[in-house]
């Protein structure tokens, strides 16, 4: 029986032995070894981890924004990372790349700590991110942008920016490079024009191109698809894709789930700042503490099948305790609110049921029946 489908497929470069632990052998695009060294759990340990956090904490006052007990990200991998609004994801990427500090805890790039390590310090290393909003510098042009990726510019130091010189062959290398990228993403058309002239979409795709200037060994995307035109949506999954097959480990923020499904090896889903669940796309999906960390019920609901929403939405029609199906769906009723508004502070009065509204309340638009005292 043949074992082909169980093992990477080698570079065949004659040069250097087929040795299956050589970087250099693998085609990362058909490596289908375990990720997991071990049993499928929240905070399990990896074949081959590029990054280690242990007792990552953060808190806001009396919120705990991230408490990441152990997490361990797979290298050569696409990983997302997933989870309700406000369950941590954006503050745990903070917390590792160096733009915010935890109250406790430790981790490591590639064996390296980087507790304490300036964001800019973590970009040189190798890890660089972007950002949910981009943070393009939209008064210089798309070229300029893409140069100010690059480190270890010897025009940076004040007593060699003077002297042209120095700096002007690199730059042309910079240059050089900024070039291929831009064709790559395809925009180099707009090359000289301004950064702000650009649409979301075409802002998400250089922010990415960008921070490939650094040669990173990890990029860590912050919701790459908010915001972006459908017509875009496939260039940038490519983009993302393309990242792994150049062995660079990718790990982003994502709610899209058909996306998620579409190119993650690896999943990890967050809640209330912690690991709730880790694993490969289509075993976390199902997975009864991830619906219930996006829906509260409804476990056998599969959130990455298009069949699976559907039944969802059939059997929330049919809740009495859901407003799917009436009026006041996807809103606040705002009788709701009215009712909320002018609800008794005396726990001993008679409150109207919260939720929905009762037979005897007047609908939006209707006036309640005038009293005698009204007239008055």
């Amino acid at each position: 029986m043949s074992t082909q489908s169980e093992e990477p497929r080698r570079s065949g470069n004659p040069e250097k032995p087929d040795n299956p632990d050589n970087p250099d052998n693998i085609d990362y695009m058909t490596d289908t070894r375990p990720i997991a060294a071990g049993e499928t759990a929240p905070g399990c340990k990896k074949r081959d981890p590029i990054v280690v956090a242990e007792n990552v904490t953060r808190s806001f006052g009396g919120i705990n924004a991230v408490d990441v007990e152990y997490l361990e990200i797979p290298r050569h991998k696409i990983t997302a990372l997933i989870g309700p609004n406000g369950a941590g994801k954006t503050t745990l990427f903070n917390l590792l790349t160096g733009f915010d500090t935890p109250n406790s805890g430790k981790w490591q790039f590639e064996g390296n700590s980087l507790a304490g390590v300036s964001s800019y310090k973590v970009a040189r290393m190798g890890m660089v991110r972007t950002f949910q909003l981009t943070k393009v510098m939209g008064k210089l042009t798309v070229m300029e942008n893409m140069r100010l990726g690059a480190s270890h510019q010897s025009g940076e130091r004040l007593s060699k920016a003077l002297f042209k010189g120095i700096w002007g062959g690199q730059e042309k290398k910079i240059t050089e490079e900024a070039n291929v990228l831009l064709t790559k993403f395809k925009l180099d058309a707009k090359k000289d024009d301004y950064a702000a002239s650009l649409s979301g979409g075409q802002r998400k795709l250089l922010e990415m191109a960008r921070s490939l200037m650094v040669r990173p060994k990890l990029v860590m995307l912050d919701e790459p698809m908010a915001g972006v035109n459908p017509a875009l949506t496939q260039s940038l999954l490519d983009h993302i894709k393309n990242l792994k097959a150049e062995g660079m480990t990718v790990l982003f923020v994502e709610h899209d789930m058909h996306m998620v499904r579409h190119i993650a090896d690896w999943v990890v889903v967050m809640a209330e700042g912690k690991i709730v669940a880790e694993g490969p796309p289509a075993d976390v999906m199902k997975n009864p503490a991830v619906i219930d960390a996006y829906l509260g019920a409804h476990h056998d609901v599969d959130l990455g099948d298009s069949e699976g929403i559907k039944e969802l939405a059939a059997e929330l029609v049919a809740d009495e305790e859901s407003i799917v199906g009436t009026e006041n769906a996807g809103i606040i009723s705002l009788d709701v609110v009215a009712a909320e508004t002018d609800r008794p502070t005396n726990p001993d009065s008679n409150n109207p049921a919260r939720g929905r509204r009762s037979a005897e309340e007047p609908t939006r638009g209707e006036q309640p029946p005038s009293t005698a005292k009204d007239t008055e």
